[in-house]
């Protein structure tokens, strides 16, 4: 074998893995990345950016072809229209989702790990893995039981004197609503707003490509990175995976290895097992594919965490300025639905100060609601077809369980009595439903055009009252107006199912579990069911998603299971006869 690991994917979990498994000078360690490197000194300045909405945004970062459904799909009306195909912004650069995502460090609850074990992922319980949180971070702020101060990722928090107007509005709101103020959301878990924890270092951005395959590690002559390479199959000897195909520089190779490690996320991932026969058998042999491992669980229960937003005019002098920091979400806020089933913190509100890099973007702030604690577990990968170059199809299904749309139809209604109160009222106008549409994501393009463009709609909308509320209504409300939807209940909840989007958490589509869990697709330690040598390591393999941002999950999933691998004899030792310990 000419690896002993090769890791396919170089997003968070990717990055982990090489670094830890590249320690031991023993180890052969191969990452296949299909994006851009991004190495220390040479990291693009979008990527670097404190604000994150310019690498978003950039198609350069992305899978460009991939496309999702995010609304419920009927399967049983195949007549019905299906709903309209979206672009999704899944990242395709070394570090992954860490290098273009929003930035937030936020783990979860702790009923979420607990609730991990239960579902049958032994050993994954809140004391379990908060070492693993510890382990991963660099705390710049605060040194307590709860965080950890040598990690690879640092992180931080926006103090008080540097946000701006808008932000302070939102939190004395949120304070006048009767929220208690939190100075650290990821310390002992209650409701609250608080300064949201972001994973950077005052200065940049530090993605998992950053903090994990630093100048030091890429020196280690037993672990290669090779970017811009893209895996095209896996190679097995029976039930045995061996190798990987990949496209290096246009020309087909063959990487064999000991272990072949998927860390392609939650669409990716699925998409490479069913390609390569291992998945529902109904649907392998749909595609013309030989069953060669029958988990029926492959790309089912797609997970992400439904969200809306409430935007509105921010007058001048709240505006976010670039002196003050380029971080636009500096607020949050966790508070309880009280739906009987839900554990406390189930619902999650960003305070977004700016709402894209551009001169409109800057006048308008939004207030972003997320299900913290979805139930909707409907979503599903399947192929579009057996060739390698072709995405597969992808469901979400979100607020497929009715107790996700009325809580953001609560939400929605709880965000406007704190929109129209006091604080925020003084400083902003024109409160409308938003909607991340393709005319939204076509104008968040970063272009000379765009630029002139926005600048020119912006100079408008700062002239007078009557004149930007028409604007507003006429050109950037779309479909639903702030007074429609607050006295019609139809058309609100018209507005959530056609506006929901999902937070970029793609998860569960993989789901380790418990050995009689007929839909578990991998055990606790990510080795796939009925295959040798194959594990998925990535959020794929959540049993359930997190009430969090997924990048410090699957960052404290890649150093768990590394310990795992670490710590389990070689088969070079275990045929010595060496001690295992």
């Amino acid at each position: 074998m000419d690896y002993s690991h090769i890791i396919v994917g170089g997003g968070s979990a990717g990055s982990v893995l090489a670094n830890r498994l590249s320690a031991p000078g023993a180890n052969r360690v191969l990452l296949l990345e299909a994006g851009q490197d991004t190495p220390p000194g040479q990291v693009p300045k979008e990527i670097a950016d404190t604000y994150p909405g310019t690498a978003y945004f950039d198609p350069r970062f992305h899978w460009t072809e991939l496309k999702v459904r995010t609304q419920v799909v009927s399967h049983n009306n195949p007549e019905a229209a299906p709903p309209p195909l979206r672009k999704y912004e899944q990242a395709r650069v070394l570090g992954g989702g860490s290098s273009i995502n929003g930035q937030m460090a936020n783990r979860g609850a702790p009923t979420d790990y607990d609730e991990w074990a239960a579902r049958g992922a032994a050993g994954w319980h809140w004391d379990a893995v908060l070492p693993y949180f510890r382990k991963v971070e660099r705390d710049l702020d605060i040194a307590d039981e709860w965080h950890g101060k040598d990690g690879h990722i640092t992180v931080t928090r926006i103090p008080r004197e540097r946000w701006c107007e808008h932000s302070r509005a939102a939190a004395e709101a949120f304070r006048q609503a009767g929220f208690k103020y939190l100075p650290d959301q990821n310390g002992q878990f209650e409701d609250g707003y608080f300064p949201v924890t972001v994973s950077i270092d005052g200065k940049q951005r530090m993605s998992a490509a950053l903090g994990y395959l630093n100048e030091q590690v890429r020196q280690r002559g037993n672990l290669t990175i090779s970017t811009r390479t893209q895996a095209t199959g896996l190679l097995f000897e029976g039930t045995r995976c061996i190798g990987v195909t990949a496209l290096v520089d246009g020309q087909e190779r063959e990487f064999r290895g000991r272990e072949i490690i998927l860390s392609s996320g939650a669409i990716h991932s699925p998409a490479m097992l069913l390609r390569n026969g291992i998945g529902p058998v109904g649907h392998l042999r749909e595609m013309g594919i030989a069953v060669r491992a029958a988990l029926p669980g492959v790309g089912q229960r797609l997970m992400d965490h439904p969200s809306i937003a409430l935007s509105s005019f921010i007058r001048r002098p709240a505006r976010l300025d670039d002196a003050q920091s380029r971080r636009h979400i500096l607020l949050g806020l966790r508070y309880s639905s009280g739906i009987p089933e839900a554990p406390k913190g189930d619902m999650f509100v960003c305070v977004a100060s700016k709402s894209a890099w551009h001169a409109v973007g800057q006048q308008i702030g939004s207030l972003l609601a997320f299900v913290n604690k979805t139930y909707s577990e409907s979503g599903q990968v399947r192929l579009a077809s057996t060739r390698w170059q072709d995405e597969p199809q992808v469901e979400f299904n979100l607020l497929s369980d009715r107790r996700d749309l009325d809580r953001l139809m609560a939400g929605f209604r709880m965000l406007a009595a704190i929109q129209l109160s006091g604080p925020l009222a003084a400083v902003t106008t024109d409160p409308f439903p938003a909607a991340y549409s393709d005319r939204v994501r076509a104008i968040g393009v970063v272009n000379e055009r765009n630029r002139w463009l926005t600048r020119a709609v912006a100079a408008l909308l700062d002239g007078p009252q009557a004149l930007r509320s028409w604007l507003i209504e006429r050109y950037v409300v779309e479909g639903f107006t702030f007074r429609q939807v607050m006295e019609d209940e139809e058309a609100l909840e018209a507005f959530i199912r056609k506006a929901a989007i999902g937070v970029w958490h793609a998860s569960c589509s993989c789901r380790m579990g418990a050995e009689d869990d007929p839909m578990a697709v991998v055990d606790t330690e990510g080795r796939v069911r009925g295959i040798e040598g194959l594990r998925v390591v990535d959020a794929s393999i959540f049993p359930v998603v997190p009430c969090a941002n997924t990048n410090f999950p699957v960052l404290m999933t890649a150093e768990k299971i590394a310990d795992a691998i670490l710590a389990a004899p070689s088969p070079a030792r275990v045929l010595s006869g060496a001690d295992p310990a």
